[in-house]
């Protein structure tokens, strides 16, 4: 394994390897070497670069670095900037899990259950990618997720730009058997009463984190900015109906054009309620 200990070194390792893998906690990368499902040439790990592991203040951003583990995340001291990251954090598994996985980790696996993703994806979070020859851009972390825009070779995540918005944001997510911790449904949300918007993002029933985009518009037009952001609880409980109609569809019809296989049902509403329940709370929580 190679170890650099920057950002720019970590990039030369990966040019000069093309077939390395990056690892830095190596939750998802040892789960795929253990079953079968990658067997890396060679390794470069990132645990030694220490410019990624800590955040710093950008232009009213928080630059965070792709090396922050869940546990840092947290924190107290973290919470405070940026809550429904924290509470993501805090929700991403066993203590074992969220000692070793990071930001960036979460992020570059893209698993639809990863919990940092419908927050960031709230948050419009976008990317810094460090590249050979000490080159950086930025993409935003929604493009990376949905395939729009990929990593190129010898790329790396360095940072990930948060806004620092000093309004409420919250995360929930609900857990079933598959897993401990991990998500079946998750919705962040996040008012931002400075473009008077309302962002939602739902995750886990998904490739990547969906925004119902009509749903918040909805809801935003209906709040008093100017006033005490108050709404009624039916406000709040058809916003979540709406949330979930617009993330789950009617399962697709049989295929000689007969109704859908009734076994589908009962499992799409129960997903439906779910998301509806997590979209109303969410909403709740981040009025009150």
């Amino acid at each position: 394994m190679t170890l650099p200990a920057s950002l720019d070194e970590a990039v030369a390792a990966l040019t000069a390897m093309p077939a390395a893998v990056p690892v830095a906690g190596g939750t998802d990368l040892m789960a795929s070497v253990n079953s079968g499902q990658l067997r890396p040439a060679a390794l470069v790990g990132l645990g030694r670069i220490s410019e990624i592991r800590g955040w710093q203040y950008q232009d009213g951003h928080a630059l965070l670095g792709a090396g922050l583990t869940h546990a840092r995340m947290g924190r107290p001291d973290f919470a405070a900037l940026i809550p429904a990251l924290a509470a993501a954090a805090r929700a991403a598994g066993p203590p074992q899990i969220r000692n070793a996985g990071t930001l960036g980790g979460n992020i570059v696996t893209g698993a639809p259950t990863g919990d940092a993703l419908p927050v960031l994806a709230a948050l419009e979070a976008t990317l810094v990618v460090a590249g050979p020859g000490g080159a950086r851009r930025t993409i935003p972390v929604s493009h990376l997720l949905a395939g729009r825009e990929m990593l190129g070779a010898g790329e790396l995540i360095g940072f990930v730009r948060v806004p620092l918005l000093h309004a409420p944001q919250v995360f929930f997510k609900a857990t079933g058997r598959t897993g401990p911790g991990r998500a079946t449904a998750s919705v962040a949300l996040v008012l931002d009463p400075a473009r008077r918007e309302v962002r939602c993002a739902v995750g886990a029933i998904a490739p990547m984190p969906l925004r119902p985009m009509e749903a918040e518009r909805w809801i935003a037009s209906l709040i008093e900015w100017d006033a005490d952001r108050k709404l009624a609880p039916e406000a709040c409980a058809a916003f979540g109906e709406y949330v979930a109609a617009a993330c789950i569809p009617d399962p697709a019809p049989a295929v000689d054009g007969g109704e859908a296989p009734p076994a589908l049902l009962p499992a799409v509403l129960h997903l439906r309620r779910t998301v509806a329940t997590l979209a109303r709370r969410a909403l709740g929580r981040a009025l009150s």
